[in-house]
């Protein structure tokens, strides 16, 4: 998919097929998505992604146990994204794994040292924990505001 900073908006029932398509249909003990709000101002494919993903979980198209999303935010492009510290999860990552997560970024993905993939890789993670489909789409429907 596109992931430039054009994004056109994508059909989503073909979105919501592809991703289907992409998933073995099988239980998963977890699932990490991306953020309906996503992880920084207007990246549409996150958005739209994260958004898919809880609405196939709450039509029981994905089955599992967990979803997590990234809590990210940015404020407003004011400053590179930072991790939500008061998200479901928040963890400060070890100087040995944020090393290996700033690899992948730039050897197995490719990113130049300086490009902003490189210089937002997070020294923490933080996500939002759902383990229920109805209280995911009642967070998606109420504007990101957990209920």
């Amino acid at each position: 998919m596109d992931d430039g900073p054009e994004q056109k908006p994508l059909d989503e029932i073909e979105l919501e097929h592809t991703i289907l398509k992409l998933l073995p249909p099988v239980h998963f003990d977890l699932i990490i998505s991306h953020n309906p709000r996503g992880e920084y101002t207007r990246h549409v494919r996150h958005e739209e992604t994260g958004k898919s993903v809880i609405k196939l979980w709450h039509a029981d198209k994905i089955n599992a146990s967990e979803l997590w999303t990234f809590a990210y935010e940015d404020g407003g492009r004011k400053y590179y994204p930072r991790p939500l510290e008061n998200s479901s999860y928040f963890q400060i990552l070890t100087e040995q794994i944020w090393l290996k997560k700033y690899s992948i970024i730039t050897e197995t993905y490719g990113f130049e040292k300086e490009s902003f993939e490189a210089k937002t890789t997070p020294k923490a993670e933080a996500f939002l924990q759902f383990t229920n489909p109805c209280d995911a789409d009642k967070w998606l429907n109420n504007g990101g505001v957990l209920p």
